[in-house]
């Protein structure tokens, strides 16, 4: 009995979605901006029921025994709702994509054809304890013309069910129907399973979570899948690094915010700068509460700290725990990188621009810094907007997804009467 009602909450609320893509392919900007915005207002205006609501799901969290940083991620309240609002207001000052020409071809036969942006259709988003991923997938998809299914974690359940309440209040005075967001409450396994195959409705499905999750999907969906992968991210510190500017980075990428995937999770360290700087640094590291795991030479150095296994050198902590290894060059770091790093975020802090460039151009990830945070891997940051996740594979977007990246392509041919001889 439980299949077939979950299997009839998928199709349908698939069947909804797909029609409304259709209708939101004739919505102009002025009238997606304008949902926007009303979502945005009602957002503030329904706060206190939001709390009250992720409340619960906390509360539940913390019986569970839920760790800190997915509590973090879970946790909404007045600033971090606004924050949402504001993010809102941003993606309405940004162009919209959909529609713009991408590239002119005249034939001699006089075909004109346009190759432009269209929207991607519909999207299937499956996601953690992530109540911020509603309303930012919500507005991104809304933005480009696209309807979007939306399936939470159990955690997140009572925050995602009022949230979509607010959306769909806010959309009932909108040009846009309100079927262009569907919530999929049952977050059974099988509704989970269920989308994994909803070819008929979804046209990409974009996994938001840990390596288990994004692992799953990408390994059992028949659904065409943008993977946003977890960030086992690196600092590695070069030999002739400023001391200065290498414990801020690490501090900042380390401690800003551990439990997001653009965090550093492991810090690499140049041997002869070891040698000079290894011991007023890892005690630095210690006095801002990071929890050191490191090799040999990293142990020998500071005996208070626990020797680091594979296992560790690849594992995305999302806490306050850092991975720490000692290399003996460039090289040597960028190939522990490609080996445990997860393609999404990795910074090197050197003055030589000849080690910075090697390290840019062979570490295998989706954004690479040189003197700079890993943090600043974001949709905000690269003036996106809202973003529905961090891609790390290659194909059709890779990076922070914005708009451009819930758009497709399409080829617009004009004739007056021509035939292929």
């Amino acid at each position: 009995m439980t299949d077939i009602v979950t299997k009839s909450e998928v199709k349908t609320k698939g069947k909804q979605a797909k029609q409304a893509s259709y209708l939101l392919n004739l919505k102009t900007t002025t009238e997606k901006n304008d949902a926007l915005a009303k979502i945005a207002y009602q957002l503030l205006l329904d706060q206190n029921s939001i709390i009250e609501e992720n409340k619960k799901d906390l509360l539940a969290g913390k019986e569970k025994g839920l760790s800190e940083s997915t509590l973090d991620r879970l946790m909404l309240n007045e600033a971090r709702i606004q924050a949402m609002a504001d993010a809102i207001q941003q993606l309405i000052n940004l162009k919209d994509p959909v529609g713009e020409l991408l590239e002119t071809i005249t034939k001699e036969n006089g075909l004109l054809i346009e190759k432009r942006r269209v929207p991607i259709g519909v999207i299937g988003m499956i996601y953690e304890a992530r109540p911020n991923v509603t309303i930012d997938a919500a507005t991104l998809s809304l933005k480009t013309g696209n309807s979007v299914i939306l399936r939470g974690s159990s955690s997140a359940k009572f925050s995602n069910q009022v949230l979509i309440e607010t959306v769909h209040r806010a959309l009932e005075h909108t040009a846009l129907p309100k079927e262009s967001v569907q919530l999929i409450e049952d977050t059974s396994h099988e509704t989970a399973k269920e989308l994994f195959h909803l070819k008929e409705y979804l046209d990409v499905l974009i996994p938001r979570g840990g390596k288990a999750l994004i692992d799953l999907v990408v390994n059992e969906a028949s659904v065409p899948v943008l993977e946003t992968g977890a960030g086992n991210c690196h600092v590695y510190v070069d030999g002739n690094a400023n001391y200065q500017m290498a414990t801020e980075i690490i501090l900042n990428a380390k401690t800003q915010r551990p439990s997001v995937c653009n965090a550093a999770e492991s810090l690499l360290i140049e041997s002869s700068w070891f040698t000079k700087h290894g011991k007023r640094l890892l005690e630095e590291l210690q006095a801002a509460n990071i929890h050191l795991i490191g090799d040999e030479q990293v142990c020998e150095l500071l005996p208070s700290i626990s020797l680091a296994t594979e296992e560790d050198y690849a594992t995305e902590f999302l806490s306050l725990t850092l991975s720490v290894k000692v290399v003996e060059n460039v090289y040597e770091a960028i190939e522990h990188i490609n080996r445990f790093g997860t393609n999404h975020s990795e910074a090197i802090v050197t003055e030589d621009p000849i080690a910075a460039q090697l390290f840019l151009a062979s570490v295998d990830a989706a954004a690479v810094y040189h003197n700079a945070s890993t943090r600043f891997t974001d949709g905000f940051e690269y003036d996106y907007g809202a973003e529905i996740g961090i891609s790390t594979q290659k194909l059709h977007a890779r990076g922070p997804m914005g708009l451009p990246a819930l758009t497709s392509t399409k080829y617009f041919i004009y004739g007056n009467g021509q035939i292929r001889e």
